[in-house]
């Protein structure tokens, strides 16, 4: 264990024990549950009880109980759309806001804790996203993968359901004024799909893109640092490390149908680019159609 990994348990486990001392009997519940989720997780493992991208139920259970926390009493996380899970691989294709992949966190939460029998999510992690002290160690601990084509395939070969962001940092990072603007799709997770005849789960989330809102970034910062983007927020960098906290903003998540696709996934780039096309025009009526049913940004 390297020193980030050392100073993230011990920051982990500090937080933890002051939630038991707060609220004994939820804790304990949710412990409860987060057990009998993961003894249900339908992922092979191996004698050691690791699978071949090195996730262990063992080592996620921590971390999951403090997602858990955040997921419901902090987020407050509504999901809708689990119903739509195939029993094989699915690839997950969200929108991404909020400057720290607390999205792709909660999502993650929430089809463990929702379906039944629950889902390991598979993330797929920006390439610089390791490089992080805590970020970087939390994916790998619930599962998360370097985000390269061969990963991804691989683990759509082996039935995982994998979640992918195809806006990139380039919605992780977006300003305030851009909310809920779907920026540029890549085309790889449409290959992907038909490489490996994977259904695509359109998905949206109201609430992450207020959750950090940042009016400009500071790219010689961001440089310096080796990050895509150094966001100005209203509290960040203004409050140092404390600012980094998100607001307590809710979280709505519609999961849709799955859509299929069939043709070459080595065809040109503008015949890929219309099934993309298809998938972000759903993805843009879902956010319309959460945006205009919710009551306000913290509330339901």
């Amino acid at each position: 264990m390297n020193r980030s990994e050392g100073a993230f348990d011990d920051a982990l486990g500090w937080l933890l024990s002051a939630a038991r001392l707060v609220a004994p009997r939820q804790i304990g519940a949710l412990e409860d549950e987060i057990e009998a989720k993961l003894a249900r997780l339908p992922t092979p493992l191996n004698e050691f009880g690791y699978d071949p991208w090195g996730f262990s139920p063992h080592a996620f259970r921590r971390p999951l109980l403090m997602l858990a926390l955040l997921y419901r009493y902090y987020f407050r996380v509504e999901m809708r759309g689990t119903e739509h899970f195939p029993e094989g691989r699915f690839l997950l294709i969200a929108n991404h806001a909020g400057q720290l992949p607390l999205d792709g966190a909660m999502l993650i939460t929430g089809c463990v804790l929702e379906p039944d029998p629950p889902r390991l999510l598979r993330g797929m992690a920006e390439y610089w996203m390791p490089t992080l002290p805590f970020v970087g160690t939390t994916g790998v601990r619930i599962g998360s993968v370097v985000g390269t084509p061969k990963n991804c395939e691989d683990l759509l070969r082996r039935d995982e359901a994998v979640i992918a962001f195809p806006e990139g940092v380039r919605g992780l990072n977006k300003t305030f004024a851009k909310r809920y603007q779907l920026q540029r799709f890549g085309l790889g997770f449409l290959r992907l799909a038909l490489a490996t005849d994977t259904p695509i789960l359109p998905t949206v989330i109201i609430g992450s893109e207020e959750q950090a809102p940042a009016f400009t970034s500071i790219g010689p910062l961001a440089r310096l640092i080796g990050a895509p983007a150094f966001p100005v927020t209203p509290t960040f960098p203004l409050l140092g490390p404390l600012g980094l906290l998100p607001l307590p903003v809710k979280y709505h998540v519609e999961i849709g149908p799955p859509m299929h696709f069939t043709g070459n996934p080595n065809d040109e780039d503008a015949v890929i680019e219309g099934m993309v096309q298809q998938v972000k025009r759903e993805m843009t009526s879902m956010i319309d159609r959460g945006l205009r049913s919710r009551s306000g940004v913290f509330t339901s």
